[in-house]
């Protein structure tokens, strides 16, 4: 290992793209400690430090979108948003490429269409950031902790409100679009995909506090030794887990049709067409989530109303409440259905089989024992409806573990989602692609990379 590092620096240009890559992140996460101005920082991190006490929706809220967005709502910076506006317009986008015949039409005139959907992409950016900015300042200045000091100085809630409004929108606005800008110069000049590096940064972040709460659950006599060893070895297993999945493929046999021509006979060999155990990455986790949050802050708020007026049928919103609440029964198997429709939703839209197998007719290859065409693209829609199956299977034990992990063992959520969830996936595939690229540029110069044997041959993909 010691030897493949010293071989990465021994490439100037690997060696350049390398620190390039890291002088961004580090960049980064400069920016993330930049202060907005009006804001009591002291007093805003103890206010979001008691939600992430409290263990309800509105703090599972900041920890979900802390852990996605490479951001923090908890400290009012420049790097507040995150770059969530960004992934949402993009998304946006994407889905609806799939119902707008303009935007599929786009889609398919190669890199100008792109350049003109990702042009699209970041005005719909700059407008998100717009409206988060101002509902988020707006949550600031109307929150009020009793017995506390505001979370915006009177001053800028008085004299100064217009500059405190114009500068915290442009900066945070400015912020997200600075991060967007690191991500692409990440792509064009550095390794591995910006944005997902940036965001795989911001976990990685995290993970010294969730060591030093461990520790302090230690000291403190909350956590054994059982029960530390059982936290590290489910972390290495749930790892290595991951990597299994994401690697994951279903090879079908691809057999490309001979052509004569004159004398000599081309074509005739064989390939495959590796289709993705867990074509939809993260994002069924991501959506199914999302929608989670709304019926738990829905029934708290209900139920918080319902005993404040002291009307009939409190008891019923504490059952619903409680049934929605993280670790229980309910919540669980919601999540879990959830989990399955998005991950086959999420393939239904990216995965267009009569385009592929339109494709493999046009390129003269087919399916042994499979007519090329409609015959072609039921067995492609067959064998990724199974496949899809077994990689929602394991989003959703990878999505409840940490639910199941803080509730038996009494530890912080902080903790806890470190052991699955999108976090942990995102920091096993961004880590994979950043190993095959440098495995790659590598191979290429006959250096032995990361993940090769002895003939330095690329391992990582299952059948």
């Amino acid at each position: 290992m010691l030897k493949t590092f010293i071989n990465i620096f021994r490439i100037p240009e690997l060696r350049n793209k390398f620190l390039f890559t890291l002088a961004l992140l580090c960049i980064y996460r400069i920016g993330f400690y930049v202060p907005l101005p009006g804001i009591d920082q002291k007093a805003l991190a103890d206010h979001f430090e008691n939600l992430a006490k409290g263990g309800d929706a509105a703090s599972r809220f900041l920890e979900y979108v802390g852990l996605f967005t490479a951001g923090n709502l908890g400290n009012s910076t420049l790097f507040g948003l995150g770059i969530m506006p960004y992934i949402s317009a993009a998304i946006i986008f994407q889905l609806l490429g799939t119902v707008v015949p303009a935007l599929e039409k786009l889609q398919k005139e190669g890199e100008a269409g792109r350049q003109k959907i990702n042009e699209w992409t970041r005005y719909s950016t700059i407008l998100l950031c717009v409206i988060q900015a101002v509902v988020y300042l707006n949550i600031l200045i109307s929150t009020n902790p009793a017995g506390k000091d505001p979370l915006v100085y009177k001053d800028w809630q008085t004299t100064h409100a217009l500059s405190f409004w114009m500068m915290g929108i442009f900066g945070m606005t400015a912020g997200t679009i600075f991060m967007m800008w690191l991500g692409e110069q990440i792509d064009h000049y550095g390794l591995g995909n910006g944005i997902s590096l940036i965001i795989m940064t911001g976990i990685v972040a995290r993970l010294p506090m969730a060591v030093g709460n461990v520790i302090a659950l230690v000291k403190n006599g909350d956590l054994g030794a059982g029960a530390v060893l059982f936290l590290a070895g489910s972390f290495l297993f749930v790892v290595a887990g991951s990597i299994l999945i994401t690697q994951g493929q279903r090879r079908i046999p691809i057999q490309q049709a001979k052509q004569t021509r004159g004398r000599r006979v081309y074509g005739g060999q064989r390939q495959y067409l590796p289709l993705r155990v867990n074509h939809g990455g993260v994002m069924p986790i991501i959506f199914a989530s999302t929608l989670m949050l709304l019926p738990m802050f829905i029934f708290e708020k209900l139920a918080t109303f319902w005993h404040n007026q002291q009307w009939f049928g409190a008891g019923l919103l504490d059952q619903l409440r409680n049934a929605f609440s993280s670790g229980s029964f309910v919540y669980e198997l919601t999540y879990v259905v959830l989990i399955f429709f998005f991950a086959y939703f999420w393939t239904t839209v990216q995965f267009q089989p009569k385009e592929m197998a339109n494709q493999l007719r046009d390129y003269g290859s087919f399916i042994p024992g499979l007519r090329p065409g409609r015959r072609t693209a039921e067995y492609l829609e067959q064998v990724m409806g199974r496949i899809t199956y077994a990689g929602a299977a394991f989003l959703s034990v990878i999505a409840v573990i940490p639910s199941l992990i803080a509730s038996s063992l009494n530890v912080p959520y902080q903790v806890a989602a470190f052991l699955g969830g999108t976090g942990l996936l995102i920091m096993v595939s961004v880590a994979l692609d950043v190993v095959q690229r440098l495995e790659a540029n590598l191979i290429m110069r006959n250096y032995s990379g990361f993940l090769g044997d002895k003939k330095g041959k690329i391992k990582g993909s299952y059948q």
